[in-house]
Parts: structure tokens; sequence; C-alpha cells
């Protein structure tokens, strides 16, 4: 079993930053790849950005030139750096870390965009 653990969530003001970070367990050279979620109360958890073995990088249309997904092999960990943060921002951030057949998902962890 693979344990993923984000961190890094809070309370910022609207155009601040934060960076999340997620580690897993197990080494990342066992992934094919890795990414960010979110979901909003009331909506749903919809993907914000994503990275593969490779480094190819994808990104929600909503958060492309302010988001940052980025990884470290020797710590086996991924982040995600947010600028310019919004008040729609706000959401519960969730890590998944992708074999070819299965997902493994954190408990996610909060951050509020408000003044």
């Amino acid at each position: 079993q693979v344990q993923v653990v984000e961190s890094g969530g809070g309370l910022v003001q609207p155009g601040g930053s934060l960076r999340l970070s997620c580690v897993a367990s197990r080494s990342i050279l066992r992934f094919v790849g890795m990414s960010w979620h979110r979901q909003a109360p009331g909506k749903e958890r919809e993907l914000v950005a994503d990275i593969t073995s490779r480094d190819s990088t994808i990104y929600a249309d909503s958060v492309k030139g302010r988001f940052t997904i980025s990884r470290d092999n020797a710590k086996n960990t991924v982040y995600l750096q947010m600028n310019s943060l919004k008040s729609e921002d706000t959401a519960v951030y969730y890590c998944a870390w992708s074999t070819s057949n299965h997902s493994y998902w954190g408990q996610g962890t909060q951050v509020t965009v408000s003044s």
C-alpha cells in the first residue's frame, strides 16, 4: 500500500502564493504520473495539473500561467507552486500518484484564499 501525504495548505490573501507538497511512501520512479486535483464546496473534483515520468505537464485553463507543478525525485515529492491566487482557487487540494493501473490519493489539504 502506498501512502500519499499532502501539506502546505492554509489561508492566503488574494494575489498571494502558496506551495503545496506531496510525498509518497514509494519511489517516485515507480509511477507514470503525478497530479494535483481540487474540490471546492458544492463542486466536482477537477484536475489542476499533471506531470508525467518524462516531465510532460498539463494544466487546467483556469490556472495556466499562475500554477507550476514540479517534482523532486530524490525527495519523492511533487510540488504545486501557486501564485496570484484568487478566491475561486479556494478548495481542498488532493495529490494523486498513478501507476499504469492504479492511482493513490492523499487526504487533501485545504487552501483558502480570502482577505
